[in-house]
């Protein structure tokens, strides 16, 4: 993986002077400046995901202490429904029934 990691970025430095070349030559332009600003990087970069990659196999490889068993969840305490004296209103009466309604199926989900 080192070699790997060093042949890429000898590789990346060389396209680098190659583009700095390029740079300097009459049919040069500042868009070849750049990319000789970027190839160090790209060469930069399999060096740095092995290193992270190593380091995080060596996490692996540390005991994981044992996390405290959580706490019980206290109950939840039991919801209280008004009830609305709603025998004028037949329309009321009926969005209650439906508020009920919606009320035991969420009882029943709970339990």
């Amino acid at each position: 993986m080192i070699a790997l990691c060093l042949v890429a970025f000898v590789g990346c430095l060389g396209l680098a002077w190659w583009q700095f070349t390029r740079f300097e030559s009459a049919s040069g332009d500042w868009q070849n400046f750049g990319y000789m600003l970027l190839w160090p990087i790209f060469g930069v970069f399999p060096t740095f995901m092995a290193w992270r990659m190593r380091r995080l196999k060596m996490q692996d490889r540390q005991p994981v202490e044992k996390a405290p068993p959580l706490a019980p969840e206290p109950p939840k305490p039991a919801r209280i429904v008004a009830v609305q004296d709603d025998s004028d209103d037949p329309e009321l009466a009926a969005y209650n029934r439906y508020l009920a309604k919606l009320n035991a199926l969420d009882q029943q989900e709970t339990r």
